[in-house]
C-alpha cells in the first residue's frame, strides 16, 4: 500500500488535532479533520470515548488489496470503513473503473444506513450502488474482467436482495451477518 501523500498513512485519530475554541478539528496542515472517535458503523462518539480504528484515507491500493481490505472490514461488521476503502479506489483508480468502485462504496454505505436504522436511505443506496455496479459490468465486458477478482454479479444480487429485505423487514441487526462476498467462491 502506497500512501498518496505524507499524511495519508495515519489514521484519522492520529492526524487530527483538536483545538479548543475552534469550530472544526484541524490537521497539522490546517485542513478540517474530525478527530472524534467512531464506532463500527462510523457513527461519531464523544471525544475521549474508545472507538474502532479508522481506515486510513487517501491510500492507493491495488484492486486486489482494495477488495481484500474491504472484505475484511465487511466481515467484521464495519461497512462504513469498507466504504472508505472503496472510495480510495474510486478516487485513485483508473478512470474506466471509477463507476465500479463508486457503486461498491454506495452499497457499503447502504448497508451502513440499514444497520443504523435508516431503512429508507439504506435500501435506496443499496439499489443505487447495485445499479452502478451492474451498469459498469454491462459496459465493461465479462465479469471475469472485474478488477481484484470481484464477483460483480454476486454483489449486485446481494445488494438488491438486501434492499428488498430491508424494505420488507426493517433494520439490519448485524451488518457482519449480512455482509456480501466480494469474490465468488470456487
Amino acid at each position: 500500500m502506497e500512501p498518496r501523500d505524507d499524511r495519508s498513512g495515519a489514521s484519522g485519530e492520529e492526524r487530527a488535532v483538536v483545538r479548543p475554541g475552534r469550530a472544526r478539528d484541524r490537521d497539522a496542515e490546517g485542513r478540517a479533520r474530525n478527530a472524534r472517535p467512531r464506532d463500527g458503523l462510523g457513527r461519531p462518539l464523544p471525544y475521549g470515548a474508545p472507538g474502532v480504528p479508522r481506515a486510513p484515507e487517501g491510500v492507493v491500493r491495488t484492486a486486489g488489496a482494495s477488495v481484500d481490505e474491504a472484505q475484511e472490514l465487511l466481515r467484521a461488521g464495519r461497512p462504513f470503513h469498507a466504504h472508505e476503502v472503496f472510495e480510495d479506489a474510486w478516487k485513485s483508480g483508473p478512470e474506466e473503473e471509477r463507476a465500479l468502485w463508486r457503486g461498491l462504496a454506495q452499497t457499503a454505505v447502504g448497508l451502513t444506513h440499514a444497520a443504523r436504522g435508516n431503512t429508507t436511505g439504506g435500501a435506496r443506496l443499496l439499489r443505487r450502488g447495485a445499479d452502478e455496479v451492474a451498469r459498469w459490468a454491462a459496459a465493461g465486458g465479462p465479469a471475469e474482467a472485474a478488477p481484484g477478482g470481484l464477483d460483480t454479479g454476486g454483489v449486485v444480487a446481494w445488494a438488491r436482495a438486501l434492499a428488498d429485505r430491508v424494505d420488507a423487514e426493517g433494520q439490519v441487526a448485524d451488518a457482519a451477518a449480512v455482509a456480501p462476498r466480494l469474490r465468488a467462491s470456487h
